[in-house]
């Protein structure tokens, strides 16, 4: 769809109407990424300074008081009807979605409010609010992303969605949802982006005092601990592995450690841990990586060195590979002020 619903004249002259953006007030919405769409469609202007989107506000019940996950409420000048005069509908985070989040199924007045939506409209979701499009089967046989943190219980919920727990934003066209949080940001920046070029979001990102667009996905920010497991017949290995990582590992040293040969070593530690060795060993490489440039003034070849990739490449190759940005990327965004 495009960014105007059409012209209209003033005295001869022809103008563009804004591009109408309907927000979804869901009780116990979060006022953060509650605020992004006006923040950023608000902001946007084109050449002459007028404005590109009408923003509104619409309740499920229609106007009047919604509650916040804060200490106060918001008042909402739109019913459910407002939704039909948009051409774009996004559906921001909310702590009360009950069935929705819970069972993956619309209530009825939520649903009732859905219905209001012209067909061609276009849909996003903020962090959480993907449940609501999902359980709408807006994104069933698609592409989704939502907070990292809540990935697998969207996954399950919704096994018809490709969830990716690893990207900021997912552009499915008429379909679009956005990861955790921030990730807000970085959709509606994209959203001006793709309706107005880049020159008109690089500006709202300035008034905003945000990157017009960052790099890598919401892969940097998810912590991966590894579960511990108890009485098993490699533990001994990985725990003399994770004492020893900046120095080579073999396979076979680690079959030695539960005098096993390498083949049986390999079969009971993909049954207990649920990846191969190697690949457990370079997640475990990647986290001691992670912890030393979040935490350490070392250089990249003393990084690389501790934590067993022996070179500052081998550190870049394997880290972009996993966490999507490179080293120096993800020490600026964790240690601001540490030379890369």
């Amino acid at each position: 769809m495009g960014p105007a619903r059409g012209t209209r004249g003033t005295r001869g002259t022809r103008r563009r109407t804004p591009h109408r953006v309907a927000v979804l007030a869901l009780d116990g919405l979060i006022p953060f990424e509650f605020g992004i769409p006006q923040r950023i469609f608000g902001r946007a202007r084109d050449a002459t300074g007028a404005r590109l989107y009408e923003v509104v506000t619409c309740a499920v019940r229609g106007p009047g008081r919604v509650r916040t996950d804060a200490d106060y409420a918001i008042h909402v000048e739109h019913g459910p009807e407002g939704l039909g005069t948009a051409d774009t509908v996004i559906i921001p985070a909310s702590y009360e979605m009950g069935p929705v989040y819970e069972e993956g199924v619309l209530t009825p007045e939520l649903e009732a409010a859905l219905v209001w939506i012209r067909p061609g409209t276009r849909m996003v979701s903020i962090c959480t609010g993907s449940y609501v499009l999902a359980a709408a089967g807006l994104l069933d046989g698609r592409a989704a992303t939502t907070h990292w943190a809540d990935a697998d219980h969207f996954q399950r919920l919704f096994p018809d969605i490709k969830v990716d727990p690893n990207v900021l934003f997912i552009d499915g066209g008429d379909v679009l949802s956005s990861a955790g949080v921030a990730a807000g940001i970085d959709l509606c920046l994209h959203l001006v982006r793709r309706d107005h070029g880049a020159a008109v979001a690089n500006d709202v990102a300035r008034r905003t005092v945000v990157p017009p667009h960052r790099d890598g996905g919401q892969a940097q920010y998810i912590e991966r601990p590894l579960p511990e497991p108890r009485l098993a017949s490699t533990a001994r290995a990985r725990a003399w592995a994770l004492e020893h990582l900046g120095e080579p590992i073999q396979l076979r040293d680690l079959a030695a450690r539960e005098s096993l040969s390498v083949r049986t070593f390999t079969r009971r530690f993909r049954e207990e841990v649920g990846a191969s060795p190697g690949q457990w060993l370079t997640a475990q490489r990647i986290e001691r990586a992670r912890h030393l440039l979040e935490t350490s003034p070392s250089s990249m070849d003393d990084i690389a060195h501790q934590s067993g990739f022996g070179t500052a490449q081998s550190l870049r190759q394997h880290f972009h590979a996993s966490v999507g940005v490179t080293p120096t990327a993800y020490r600026r965004t964790f240690r601001a002020g540490v030379a890369g």
